[in-house]
C-alpha cells in the first residue's frame, strides 16, 4: 500500500513536549515574523530576484494599436468582389515603428511587416506567401478571410490591467511581463541586512593547514553562497570562539546593523554551548527552541528589538537541512515574498525505509526515473549524518519521512524538496 502524508507528517505527538514540530515551527515563522516596511525604487535591469513592494498594472492596452502579425499585404477585404483573381495596387509600405504615408484607398494594397501598424482603411492581412507579387500590383488568388493575422489593440491587456501584485518574487518572466506592460521601474522592498557569525574554537577556514583539533570550515562558505541573492544585504561575516563573553559582544555589535543574525553552531545544550545563553542573557525573545526534525534538531528561532536571530547547527549537514527548511522560510518571510511557502511535490521511493520513528527526517535524494501512476522515483542513502556534505552536490531535493513512520515499503509516497538551480 502507497502512503502519501498530507504535510510533511511531522507534526504527531508523543516525542518530547519542548520539541515543535517542523509545521509548527513554520507556522510561527509566518505568523510571528514581520516583513521589511522600506520601499526602494529600481530600474528592471536590477529587479531580479527583488520582492514587489507595490502592485504593477498595464500603462496602456497591449498590444497599445492594431499591428500585423504577420509579414505580408494590408488590404480592405470587403473591396474584393466578384470571384477573383483579385489585381491590387500596392500603394505604401509600412515597416514596424513606423506608420502609414495615408489612409489606405479603396481597392489597393499596402506592403506591411510584423508588427507594424494597421492603416486606416485596412481590416486584413494577406500573408505573403499566398501573394503573387507583380511590379507594382499583387494578384490574390484566394479570398482571404476578413480580420486575418491582424493584432488587435487590447487583446493581451487593458490599460491598467493588474500585472503582479505586490509580495512576487520578480524572475525572468515576471520582468518581462513588466517591460510589456510599459513598466522600466519596479517599486520592490529593501534587501534584507544579513549579517552571519560563525562558533567554534575548531573550525578553520577551507584550504588551511588544520592544527590540533582543527577542522575545516564548511558553513562560512556553504552559508554565505546561500544568502548570495539578489533581495539580501550579506553585511558582515563574523567568526567567534566558544566564549560567552565575546559571543555575547558580537551579537550585540552585529544587532544594531542587521535585520536578520544568522548563526552557526553552539545552540545545543553542552558545556561549550553559548550562544541560546547568550541570546538569553540579552534579552532574546525566543519563538522556538527545538525542532522535532532529523538533522537539526537544535535549530531555534528569536528576536532581538527589530533584529530576528536564527540559530542554525555546526554540523554542516544539519546546518545544511535546516537552513533549506527554516532559513529560506524565514528570508521569504522577512523580505515580504507572497506565497511565503516552499514548493514541495510527491515522490515515490525505490527503496524500503526502517528507522526510529520520533522526528521528521530529511534526506538527500536523487530522482531515479519514473514510478508508478505518474510518480517520479527517488533513491536516497540508507541514513543521513549531520556532518557528511560531500554527497550534496549528487542530490536533486531532499526526501521527509515522516515523523510518526518507522518503516515505508518501496512504491511508497513521500514529499520532495527539490534543490534550486545554485
Amino acid at each position: 500500500m502507497l502512503y502519501a502524508p498530507t504535510a510533511c507528517g511531522c507534526d504527531s505527538v508523543g516525542y518530547g513536549p519542548a520539541l515543535l514540530s517542523v509545521d509548527e515551527a513554520l507556522a510561527k515563522i509566518s505568523k510571528l515574523l514581520r516583513p521589511v516596511v522600506s520601499v526602494e525604487t529600481v530600474p528592471l535591469e536590477r529587479a531580479k530576484g527583488r520582492v514587489l513592494a507595490q502592485d504593477v498594472s498595464a500603462k496602456s492596452a497591449l498590444p497599445p494599436f492594431d499591428n500585423s502579425a504577420m509579414d505580408g499585404y494590408a488590404i480592405d477585404a470587403g473591396t474584393l468582389t466578384g470571384d477573383g483573381p483579385w489585381r491590387l495596387p500596392v500603394v505604401d509600405r509600412i515597416s514596424a515603428g513606423h506608420v502609414g504615408a495615408t489612409p489606405l484607398p479603396a481597392g489597393s494594397a499596402a506592403r506591411i511587416f510584423t508588427g507594424a501598424p494597421i492603416p486606416l482603411g485596412a481590416d486584413t492581412v494577406v500573408m505573403q506567401e499566398n501573394v503573387e507579387r507583380l511590379p507594382t500590383e499583387i494578384l490574390l488568388h484566394i479570398q482571404p478571410k476578413p480580420g486575418a493575422h491582424i493584432r488587435r489593440a487590447g487583446e493581451e491587456l487593458g490599460k491598467n490591467t493588474s500585472i503582479l501584485e505586490a509580495g512576487h518574487m520578480l524572475g525572468t518572466r515576471a520582468l518581462a511581463a513588466c517591460a510589456a506592460s510599459g513598466n522600466g521601474t519596479v517599486a520592490v522592498k529593501r534587501r534584507l541586512r544579513v549579517a552571519l557569525l560563525i562558533t567554534g574554537d575548531e573550525v578553520t577556514p577551507a584550504g588551511e593547514k588544520l592544527t590540533g583539533g582543527g577542522i575545516w570550515d564548511v558553513n562560512t562558505p556553504m552559508l554565505t553562497a546561500a544568502l548570495s541573492c539578489a533581495n539580501v544585504d550579506l553585511v558582515e561575516i563574523a567568526h567567534c570562539p566558544d566564549n560567552r563573553a565575546q559571543v555575547i559582544a558580537q551579537v550585540q555589535r552585529l544587532s544594531d546593523k542587521t535585520d536578520l543574525l544568522i548563526t552557526s553552531g553552539a545552540v545545543s545544550v553542552g558545556e561549550e554551548d553559548h550562544v541560546k545563553p547568550a541570546l538569553k542573557a540579552l534579552g532574546v525573545e525566543t519563538l522556538f527552541s527545538g525542532v522535532a526534525i532529523k538533522p537539526g534538531k537544535p535549530v531555534s528561532l528569536g528576536q532581538i528589538g527589530s533584529m530576528t536571530w536564527l540559530g542554525l547547527p555546526g554540523n554542516p549537514y544539519s546546518a545544511f537541512v535546516t537552513w533549506q527548511i527554516f532559513g529560506t522560510a524565514v528570508l521569504r518571510r522577512l523580505s515580504g515574498q507572497v506565497p511565503a511557502q516552499q514548493d514541495r511535490q510527491i515522490v515515490q521511493i525505490n527503496t524500503e525505509i526502517n528507522r526510529k520513528a520520533g522526528r521528521a527526517e530529511y534526506r538527500p535524494a536523487s530522482f531515479a526515473g519514473a514510478g508508478l501512476n505518474g510518480y517520479r522515483s527517488v533513491s536516497f542513502a540508507n541514513a543521513c549524518h549531520s556532518a557528511r556534505v560531500t554527497g550534496l552536490p549528487f542530490a536533486d531535493g531532499l526526501v521527509c519521512i515522516p515523523a510518526e513512520t518507522e518503516h515505508l515499503p518501496k512504491g511508497a509516497l513521500v514529499e520532495f524538496i527539490a534543490f534550486e538551480n545554485d
